[in-house]
């Protein structure tokens, strides 16, 4: 029997569940009880929930309670779901939910005061760390070209505990495979662009005009190369986090943590 609901658990690749050539009908999957609350506290759409027998009445409850009474349950023994997933449910809940519509960069930067541009960041762990210490940290809107990782990648979403529903972000078209173009119009935005790079222009993380900046948007690289040079080029400034011990990057997850707290809004 065809079931494309179910589909989504067991047969549709990331890129089958994104659509793209159908973006209304794109889905993601979230995991666990907590994450799925969270997702459904921000207003996201559930489509269908798969999980446990034994959490019908358990961890899941709370969660079918909230969604519409018409939408499919699935549920089966650890093991079939095991078998149909292709790998063992840690918290035993996965819900099916709808994708959001991509907002363009200019409506989610109206009004914010730090944002981050992430540019290439493929590592799907990289991604949800960042969106955790993102939404942790005051980040009010984040910024992917599209070969970074989907921040709705099961994974993504998973290492993010649902932080990826808590910040605005949205896909970058760009020219020449880099963010030029974006930067300068977030300069035209009134933004200070802060490329993290290694330069002998660059500045600490810490100096004090980077705090006393009212819109900053700080554009991070991906985990092997970094940004490229016409990136760091087009950047109002060029930052580092100084290290020790001849350490002479951070991952790219870290580094963003530590440049969200430091520069966090006054």
């Amino acid at each position: 029997m065809e079931c494309p609901e179910l589909e989504a658990y067991s047969t549709l690749t990331e890129a089958q569940l994104r659509n793209r050539l159908e973006p209304a009908k794109g889905l993601f999957i979230a995991e666990s009880p907590k994450v799925i609350g969270v997702a459904l506290d921000a207003g996201f759409e559930p489509v269908s929930l798969l999980c446990e027998r034994k959490h019908i009445e358990g961890d899941a409850r709370g969660i079918i309670e909230r969604c519409p009474a018409d939408m499919p349950v699935y549920t089966g023994s650890r093991e079939l779901l095991a078998q149909l997933t292709g790998y063992t449910l840690t918290r035993g809940v996965l819900c099916a939910m709808r994708r959001p519509k991509a907002l363009p960069p200019e409506e989610i930067c109206r009004d914010a005061h730090r944002i981050v541009v992430l540019h290439g960041v493929c590592d799907t762990t990289n991604v949800g760390a960042i969106f955790r210490s993102a939404a942790a940290l005051g980040i009010d809107a984040v910024l992917m070209t599209r070969d970074s990782c989907d921040p709705l990648n099961r994974r993504a979403v998973r290492v993010s505990m649902g932080s990826v529903f808590l910040v605005p972000w949205t896909w970058l078209d760009v020219e020449d495979g880099t963010a030029v173009g974006t930067i300068y119009k977030l300069q035209e935005m009134g933004f200070t662009t802060a490329a993290m790079a290694l330069r002998k222009d660059d500045i600490s993380i810490d100096d004090p005009k980077l705090k006393q900046t009212k819109r900053l948007a700080l554009i991070m690289g991906t985990e092997g190369d970094g940004l490229p040079d016409a990136v760091i080029d087009a950047a109002d400034l060029v930052v580092k986090i100084p290290m020790h011990n001849g350490v002479d990057s951070l991952n790219v997850g870290n580094a963003a943590a530590i440049a969200f707290w430091e520069l966090k809004k006054q």
